[in-house]
């Protein structure tokens, strides 16, 4: 579910693992939400239990595109899990990351 408020920020709940077999699917969702234009896209991972190493590039490579346009990408509801990952590989100081 995708939506956008009054604050031109795009928010998108995932609602599949982050995981090679997705990937193709979920990049295409997401490039439509980047070419939107909206300068905040917030990603709702409070669905998501996996997250694999294609999952984690698509991020990146999400967050430097936008970064690359003055932009910026949250993602939020993030598990125990997840939260600890996306630590592990120090991705919080790219961009914000909340847990549940």
């Amino acid at each position: 579910m995708t939506t956008q408020d009054q604050n031109l920020q795009s928010n998108l709940r995932l609602e599949v693992d982050i995981v090679a077999a997705k990937v193709p699917e979920l990049r295409s969702q997401l490039r439509a939400l980047v070419d939107a234009g909206a300068p905040h896209l917030v990603l709702d991972l409070s669905q998501v239990r996996m997250v694999d190493s294609m999952g984690v590039g698509l991020l990146i490579s999400v967050h430097n595109t936008l970064k690359k346009a003055g932009r910026q990408l949250s993602v939020i509801h993030v598990s125990k899990d997840i939260f600890d990952l996306f630590r592990t590989l120090r991705m919080h100081q790219h961009f914000s990351i909340s847990g549940d």
